[in-house]
């Protein structure tokens, strides 16, 4: 399977290239980080209350002052499923003061 040459499309390469079956449904994580506690507590209250199919993990970060906000998926990674995905976490993080730091998938 060929993906675009971007970021994305990078990682599920590799992936792929390592073995994992693509084709099937994984927990895929995307990762959100926050200056403020309140604000990735915001995104996660959200989360937990809007998006039944979403799983929310709020943790500090390895950086001081930093939080992150995982968002766990279960879903068939394809390309056009991660990117759509991203982007609307994107947005919505960008709505309390946070921004997307990646993706992956639980192995």
């Amino acid at each position: 399977m060929n993906f675009p040459s971007d970021e994305t499309g990078q990682v599920l390469a590799e992936m792929q290239q390592a073995g994992i079956d693509l084709s099937i449904s994984h927990d895929v994580v995307f990762y959100h980080l926050f200056e403020k506690q309140t604000q990735a507590q915001a995104m996660a209250d959200f989360i937990s209350q809007n998006m039944t199919n979403v799983s929310v993990n709020l943790h500090p970060d390895e950086t001081p002052n930093v939080w992150d906000v995982d968002c766990t998926v279960k879903m068939i990674p394809s390309y056009e499923a991660i990117v759509k995905q991203e982007t609307d976490f994107e947005q919505l993080a960008a709505k309390y003061s946070g921004y997307n730091d990646g993706w992956g998938v639980e192995a």
